[in-house]
């Protein structure tokens, strides 16, 4: 083998390792204690796109928060999101796609519409809003999960 070859050959390699390790999944937990007990990691970062696991009203012990006052969960879920995007140095404007889950399609339009300005500020992202019969806990009345582009 020509040391010419043999270069090429080490660069290649080390472009496909260092390929290997930027796909590598980096995980996250928000709640470890609860996320280990329930199943689930709160986001994984794979590459340049994030998943987000949806993120309902709790307490760092699992427990729901603002029972029967979705604008409030809304609030809850939101600040929630916003801490897992900053782990990843994002913000609302790298989110890319928005599913929401509700058990009151009705009183989420009344309340998400002004919130939700807030914090899309340029465009909003894609995804589906779904009125559901129930989520995790029956206290739950919103959960949203999200999918973020991460360019670093």
């Amino acid at each position: 083998m020509s040391a010419r070859l043999l270069i090429i050959s080490v660069l290649l390699l080390n472009c496909l390792v260092s390929r290997a390790e930027e796909l590598r999944p980096e995980y996250f937990m928000l709640r470890p204690d609860v996320e280990r007990a329930y199943g689930y990691t709160h986001a994984v970062k794979i590459g340049s796109e994030v998943r987000i696991s949806g993120a309902v009203s709790m307490d760092d012990q699992g427990q729901p928060t603002a029972v029967g006052d979705i604008r409030q969960q809304m609030i809850n879920v939101y600040s929630d999101l916003a801490r897992i995007l900053a782990h990843y140095d994002l913000t609302f404007s790298d989110v890319v796609v928005e599913d929401v889950f509700t058990t009151d399609m009705a009183a989420f339009l009344e309340v998400s519409g002004e919130y939700r300005n807030e914090i899309y500020k340029g465009s909003f992202p894609t995804g589906s809003w779904l009125e559901v019969k129930g989520l995790a806990l029956p206290e739950f009345m919103i959960e949203i999960e999200l999918e973020a582009y991460s360019p670093h």
